[in-house]
């Protein structure tokens, strides 16, 4: 009777390492497999924020526009792919990512530590720094001089970040913190409205936005709080997904076709 119960016990111990085993193995064969389901579709779903010019907007025609959105085109039909643009909570990008939702998060993402817990990046394919902007007549000319003054900016954004890096010149902030918005155009228009004193932004979003303002209107101080690099991100498991996207990257800089859609959107 005992011998009987242990042969049931070693084949019940031997019948649940198998199914683990099989279960792995297909979790796993299904992460790999994920770039070959992606081309058996045909799309690839890109998450963006379209409130962010120039890397991914709404133009006048409320057309999604801007030089990410001209990138990822040209990156994925290169790789044979359409491009499904899908506006995002920015707030929710890594929870929409990992959940399936969409398949890259592209649109002036910046790298950090922080989210390369959560995603796998490209390599860098463009430089940033976070840039103080006040309006033009504003006494405020340094970081000092933010001191009791009202500071706005975009909530999850790399800003938040950034001014973090001086904890204690953020206590010294009115109300001892920043004021966060789900944009960058709303923090635009409290900095307009005077109901905030500065603003923390992405150098490439406000100078494009200043541009289209009016330089005139603003003032864009000389100290800032550092700089970054953006890049891709993709679901950790997306292995060949993350090395297709850097390899025709590449290409695209060896052949000029990258500097081509830079200069469409930043070359003066």
């Amino acid at each position: 009777m005992r011998d009987n119960l242990k042969k049931v016990f070693v084949l019940a111990v031997i019948l649940i390492v198998s199914i683990v085993c099989l279960t792995g193995c297909s979790n796993e064969e299904a992460k790999e497999d994920a770039f070959s389901a992606i081309k058996e579709r045909g799309y690839v779903v890109m998450g963006l924020d379209d409130a962010f010019a120039p890397m991914g907007f709404r133009d006048e025609n409320n057309e999604l526009a801007g030089f990410d959105v001209d990138l990822a085109k040209e990156v994925f039909s290169r790789i044979g792919l359409e491009v499904k643009l899908q506006p995002i909570d920015w707030t929710m990008k890594e929870t929409e990512l990992n959940s399936g939702n969409i398949d890259v998060i592209w649109n002036g993402y910046t790298i950090t530590a922080e989210r390369q817990e959560k995603v796998a990046f490209t390599k860098p394919y463009l430089e940033n720094r976070q840039i103080i902007i006040t309006l033009a007549d504003s006494p405020i000319n340094s970081k000092k001089d933010l001191e009791g003054k009202k500071v706005a900016l975009q909530s999850e954004s790399s800003a938040v970040d950034a001014i973090y890096t001086e904890p204690e010149l953020v206590e010294s902030f009115d109300g001892g913190e920043p004021i966060q918005f789900a944009t960058n155009n709303e923090v635009f228009m409290d900095l307009e409205a005077k109901r905030v004193d500065a603003v923390v932004a992405d150098e490439v979003f406000a100078m494009y936005y200043i541009k289209i303002k009016g330089p005139e209107k603003y003032k864009v101080l000389e100290e800032d709080f550092g700089d970054e690099q953006y890049g891709i991100g993709v679901r950790k498991s997306d292995k060949q997904l993350l090395e297709a996207i850097d390899t025709t990257l590449d290409e695209m800089r060896e052949d000029g076709s990258y500097k081509e859609i830079y200069d469409k959107w930043f070359a003066d």
